[in-house]
């Protein structure tokens, strides 16, 4: 008998559309309070998601979705850290 795998749903920070997990980058507030882009999607602490294109990530960064979601202030040089790494994965 098969089982149906449930299928883990999140919310993108930028464009507000639930995506299956997989489809989604997480960016991850760690204990050690940096902020890291998680491949894996498996490191620990506090995550939000986001599409992969820059249109979801200028929207995240105009609304403050990204802060929202982390709860913490989140500093111009990491945006633009997360930007370039935004960047790599579209041209991917």
């Amino acid at each position: 008998m098969a089982t149906n795998k449930k299928i883990p749903m999140r919310k993108c920070v930028g464009c507000q559309e639930m995506k299956s997990k997989k489809e989604l980058i997480r960016i991850i507030h760690t204990p050690e309070d940096e902020l890291v882009v998680d491949s894996t999607g498996r490191k620990n602490g506090r995550g939000a998601y986001i599409c992969p294109n820059m249109d979801c990530f200028l929207a995240a960064k105009k609304t403050k979705g990204l802060e929202r979601s982390l709860k913490m202030a989140i500093p111009e040089e990491i945006y633009e850290e997360l930007q370039k790494e935004m960047q790599n994965i579209e041209t991917r």
